[in-house]
């Protein structure tokens, strides 16, 4: 997949571009929803000898149109987002820089400069996709902006237990720590990247040793707790229990969120490895415990439900094979 950042005003040339489908959104997360629009525009791509592009943003508006948010949590970072846009076999994706020069733009020069001079011949777009300044630009207005020189198609609203598939779900989804619906809305587990940290080693005194995990994007976190997941170290995926807090039975005024992972049945030096963190079920909130020996037992509670989880769903594998 070839990789274009662009800031406004971009210096590409129509002439110089070969004729694309282009996808357009946002897509944090690049949930059904999105991955509807990307493939929708890949197959158009397809029937008409084009090549796919996807054109995305960055930072996210957010950041630009409200001054006062400093940062934005993402479901999925930049570097994630062009890894699985291109694991969906697109050409090109554009990353256009969102600043206050963009943020501008009329909808018509908006479609001009990033639609038309970028040799797209025809776009895919979310029913409730906006462009231009205020994004008083939409779908129905697009055929008029376009100026006859691309066609569309608009992808319709897909929903889950009658409510949208949306970003905005998923943040919620996450915030509330419901890691078992997420994969119905994403396609696949919630997941995070990190790096492997030393950390008080107490884990390994009370003989559930785990991976101090230290985040390397702006990704959002579940709730304080424990749950089940399973982490990938050296291309190998392992179960384990996380937890996310900040260790009350032992660390009475922590002001700083921790990520410790205890994997099962693992054994090795993993300290400076990059890691992923996929999120399968919440087991229970995070609890100051009265003694090392009452947190041990109930971490080996912890370890059981998750392992008896994990077993469950490899019967379920295993059946739905077997039909």
């Amino acid at each position: 997949m070839k990789l274009i950042q662009l800031t406004h005003p971009h210096q590409l040339h129509k002439e110089d571009i070969e004729p694309t489908v282009m996808a357009l959104g946002y897509f944090d997360g690049i949930h059904l929803g999105h991955q509807k629009v990307i493939r929708t525009a890949k197959r158009i791509a397809e029937e008409y000898g084009y090549k796919s592009a996807v054109m995305t943003f960055h930072p996210h508006p957010s950041v630009v149109l409200r001054k006062k948010d400093a940062h934005v949590e993402y479901i999925t970072p930049l570097s994630v987002k062009e890894t699985i846009i291109a694991e969906l076999n697109i050409d090109t994706l554009y990353i256009v820089k969102f600043d206050e020069s963009f943020a501008g733009l009329l909808p018509q020069q908006f479609v001009d400069d990033y639609i038309i001079g970028l040799n797209v011949k025809h776009v895919v777009a979310g029913f409730d996709y906006s462009y231009g300044r205020l994004g008083k630009g939409t779908m129905e207005t697009l055929p008029f902006h376009s100026r006859g020189e691309f066609t569309q198609s608009v992808i319709e609203k897909v929903e889950y237990q009658e409510e949208k598939v949306s970003s905005t779900l998923l943040r919620k989804l996450i915030r509330e720590g419901d890691m078992e619906a997420i994969p119905s809305i994403l396609g696949r587990p919630y997941t995070i990247t990190g790096t492997v940290v030393h950390g008080d080693k107490r884990g390994r005194q009370i003989g559930f040793p785990t991976a101090n995990i230290a985040l390397n994007e702006e990704f959002i976190l579940p709730p304080v707790g424990v749950y089940a997941v399973r982490m990938k170290v050296q291309d190998m995926w392992h179960d384990g229990v996380c937890n996310v807090g900040f260790k009350p039975t032992f660390n009475k005024e922590a002001k700083e969120l921790s990520i410790e992972v205890h994997l099962f049945q693992f054994e090795g030096d993993i300290y400076d490895e990059k890691v992923e963190v996929e999120w399968y079920m919440r087991i229970r909130e995070e609890k100051k415990f009265n003694g090392v020996a009452e947190l041990v037992a109930q971490i080996g509670q912890d370890k059981q439900k998750a392992e008896q989880y994990f077993q469950k769903q490899e019967n379920l594998l295993a059946f739905s094979e077997e039909k």
